[in-house]
This record gives structure tokens, sequence and C-alpha cells, in this order.
């Protein structure tokens, strides 16, 4: 009896830790500031986590901004990142570890470690090999996508169900535009340069609200292609964009 009740709280502690893996999260949240430092981003070393969790498929963002509803309203829906240093006299060693939003750890890698002399070099080195193990273990996001289906849904509805009082105007502009990141999105330059649209990020991928300082309107990804949709006049104006991020 004693040995069954073993085995079944064996079992029953494996199968929640194994429930909970990175595969269950979409977002995770970066410090602007480690601990370990007196300064913000200091070396580059928040940016640089940014940046390698966003490769590994990932969408993040910095705890301290203004963030997407669906991750404000609930913050157990992100990981949160963060890296312990220990300290060499001549090595730079970092461990990265992301955690719920209760503080159980879901991942915690092996330790990257850099010998450089230079800082910048040495925590950026040990950071790229502190996240060895984590672009080693396959990430697929699993989890939950209702609410971002819930609004593309509503979205569809509300077309079919309001179609504009006037036809869709269709133009197409031949100039290239560069999407330079913002705190809250992108802002897009053309050649000359010149700012043409501001972007600000939704909680839905490929969709931002749009403003060029004389409309206010939408720019989605639709087929492939990508459009600045807003009204002029009563008349929805839908404009395609060639955009380079």
């Amino acid at each position: 009896m004693k040995r069954s009740l073993l085995l079944l709280l064996i079992f029953t502690t494996l199968s929640g830790y194994a429930q909970n893996t990175i595969n269950n999260y979409k977002y995770v949240l970066v410090p602007e500031q480690y601990s370990f430092f007196k300064e913000v981003n200091q070396y580059n070393l928040n940016s640089l986590t940014k940046t390698f969790l966003e490769q590994k498929g990932f969408t993040v963002y910095f705890d301290d901004i203004n963030l997407p509803a669906e991750i404000a309203n609930n913050k157990c829906k992100a990981l949160n990142a963060d890296l312990a240093e220990k300290k060499g006299l001549f090595t730079t060693t970092l461990t990265l570890t992301l955690t719920d939003c209760q503080g159980n750890v879901v991942f915690k890698g092996k330790e990257g470690k850099s010998r450089e002399k230079e800082f910048a070099a040495s925590y950026g080195e040990a950071l790229k090999k502190a996240f060895v193990s984590l672009n080693e273990l396959p990430y697929t996001f699993t989890g939950e996508t209702q609410e971002v289906e819930s609004i593309k849904a509503a979205e569809v509805v509300a077309a079919s169900a309001n179609p504009p009082a006037v036809a869709i105007e269709s133009l197409e502009s031949s100039k290239t535009l560069y999407a330079q990141a913002t705190a809250n999105g992108y802002q897009l330059i053309d050649t000359t340069p010149k700012k043409v649209l501001t972007l600000f990020k939704t909680s839905v991928p490929d969709y931002f609200i749009a403003d060029n300082g004389q409309f206010k309107g939408i720019v989605l990804k639709k087929e492939g292609k990508w459009l600045f949709e807003y009204y002029n006049n009563d008349k929805l104006i839908s404009t395609e964009l060639l955009i380079k991020f």
C-alpha cells in the first residue's frame, strides 16, 4: 500500500512538472536591468536576451513597457526571463532561468562561460553559451490561442455584417518602406529618409494600429500583402505597402 502511494505521488509530481513546459507559453517578459548590474541594459545584455528569445520563437516584451492587454490583464500567460551571474576572477558565468507567474522554474539552462577580457564581449559570449541548452530544447507553442482566434473571428463577422457603405479603393505604392523598431511598435521610413507611418503593436500578430499624421487606421497582413486601411469621408481606403522589417 505504501509503495503504491509512493509511486502515485512520484507520478503526480512528474506529471505536473511535465505539463508546465515552455511549450505552454507564447510570451516572455525580459527585465530592462539585471540585478547584478547598476545600469539599464548594461552591455546590451537585456536587448540580446530579448533577441535570442525571439529567435527561439517566443514573443518577447520588456517587463516595464505598456504591455498588450492579453498579458497586462493576465501576467500568468507569460514566462519571466532572468539571468544569474556567478562571480569569478577571470571568468564571466551566466545562467538563464524562465519562471512562471508564481515563481516556479519552468526552465533553467546550463552555465554559459567566457574568459574574454573585455566586459561587453565577455558578457555577450557568456549569454550566447547560456542559451545553448534552451536552443537545443524543441519549442512549439501549444497553449490556448482562443483569445486571438476570437478577435479574428469577431473581425470577420463584423466585416460580413457591416460591409462598407462605399466600395473599397485599392491603391498601390511602389515605394519600399523600412521598418525601424520603437518602444511600442515601428516607424516606417522611406528612402528620403522621411517617416511615412507610425505602427503600434496589438495583441494580434501582423496587425497594427497605424497613423500617418493625416489618417488613423490599421496596417495588417492579408494574403501575403501588407495593407494600410483607413476611412476618408466614409469611404474605406486600402493601400498596399511594401515593407521591409
